[in-house]
């Protein structure tokens, strides 16, 4: 006879407090005992049913029943919504025109015209320019004794690439920076009202200042993804200014962030595991290309620089054995499903030759990450540039506790002092 399958009213109440410090410096070993003794958990404090294993993880990910929007499925009153918060109406609108929170056919749509624009073909054309601003941002540390791998490495190099790639001016990289961090502060499990009012405000400014360029392009166009977006057709079909500007806003947001931390975090990883790091650097020396690939997307698994999504059920579902009903928030933990040992052999260790290497760091189903591919084209020049410079590089104080920044959705270490020799 078959079980029945459990309910939300029947899972474990398990508060994540993914704000603690020691669990932001340190996730893993609480996923492991939640993954192994609660896979599946609910928190009443965040009110999300939180997926921990690889299989529930992936599946979710892939079904067409889970997505990133809930309201074209169900109204406000059906889900006991409060009106709309008008101070974040900005916000809220950016929300609703920009792919990775729509759901088809609005979804499909965006997809096709922004991915006719945003090509393999124009992210692999700017591998020249990435390797120029890695070795211009490796050039400008001089004969430094320390510096710090986030401020001075990590964090310039996608702001000027995607800055170069939309085709903004080098003056204006410091601003949209700063317009970018306020605004993924609402992407994280909870957040204060300074950080709606600060996400909200970005919002405003960052729309205005793309809406300046995109007219200038009509007028003027030249070869960079704005003008693509603005020229981009499928069918018929083009992108209005709103969906022109939430996609420039979401490419900065997105690129950005996740390339700073995975950077950051990839470095960390080596710095702790020497062999791993001298196993790098001959790679780099070497020309080790396959290596190279091969480690990278390990390094993204190990320490996973977006550690938590979000799905709406959008039809009632059963996942790992629990039936979640429409409506249900889920929040699903990829940087658990990396290191689950029914997926992944000797999860905890770093293996620079694991192959295959299913890990969900980039998504998957129709929200796979766009910026994927230039994401790993950075990774994949970025490294090897560091460790052919600093073969010698150590952490400044090993045994210095390290401050992480943002939350847990967007988690990197928020300084990463290092000596190159």
């Amino acid at each position: 006879m078959a079980t029945a399958p459990a309910t939300l009213q029947s899972l474990p109440r398990i508060v994540l407090d993914a704000r603690d410090p020691s669990f932001l410096r340190d996730p893993y070993p609480r996923l492991e005992r939640l993954r192994e003794t609660s896979p599946i958990f609910y928190d009443p404090e965040l009110d999300r049913v939180f997926l921990t294993r690889y299989d529930d993880v992936s599946s979710t990910l892939r079904s067409r029943r889970f997505g990133t929007s809930i309201l074209h499925v169900l109204s406000r009153d059906e889900l006991g919504w409060p009106p709309p918060d008008p101070r974040q109406a900005d916000f809220d609108r950016f929300e609703d025109n920009h792919l990775l929170s729509n759901e088809p056919p609005k979804h499909t749509r965006l997809r096709g015209l922004v991915g006719k624009a945003f090509t393999p073909r124009r992210v692999e054309g700017l591998r020249e320019r990435v390797t120029a601003v890695v070795e211009a941002t490796l050039d400008e540390l001089g004969d430094r004794d320390t510096f710090d791998l986030v401020h001075d490495v990590a964090e310039p190099l996608p702001v000027i690439l995607i800055c170069e790639l939309l085709g903004v001016d080098a003056e204006h990289r410091a601003t949209l920076r700063a317009w970018s961090a306020a605004i993924v502060k609402l992407y994280e499990l909870d957040h204060t009202a300074e950080q709606q009012r600060l996400a909200n405000d970005a919002v405003i400014a960052f729309s205005a200042f793309v809406r300046e360029i995109v007219a200038r392009r009509r007028v003027e166009p030249r070869d960079d993804l704005i003008t693509a977006l603005v020229e981009v057709e499928d069918g018929g079909e083009t992108l209005t200014e709103d969906e022109l500007i939430g996609t420039c806003i979401l490419l900065l947001n997105a690129g950005h962030e996740a390339t700073v931390n995975g950077t950051s975090s990839a470095i960390l990883t080596l710095m702790r595991n020497r062999a791993h790091w001298d196993t790098l650097c001959a790679a780099a020396r070497a020309g080790n290309a396959s290596l190279i690939k091969t480690a990278i997307e390990e390094l993204l698994r190990f320490d996973t620089p977006l550690p938590c999504f979000e799905r709406w059920v959008l039809e009632e579902s059963a996942v790992g054995g629990v039936l979640l009903e429409r409506g249900t928030k889920v929040a699903l933990l990829y940087a658990s499903a990396n290191r689950d040992p029914r997926k992944f052999t000797a999860p905890d260790a770093v293996d620079l030759t694991r192959d295959p290497n299913p890990h969900v760091t980039f998504g998957l189903g129709i929200h796979f990450c766009l910026g994927a591919p230039l994401a790993r084209l950075e990774l994949q020049i970025a490294l090897p540039a560091i460790a052919r410079r600093f073969p010698e590089l150590r952490l400044a104080d090993a045994h210095a506790p390290l401050d992480y920044s943002g939350g847990f959705v967007i988690r990197g270490v928020a300084r990463l002092p290092v000596r190159p020799r």
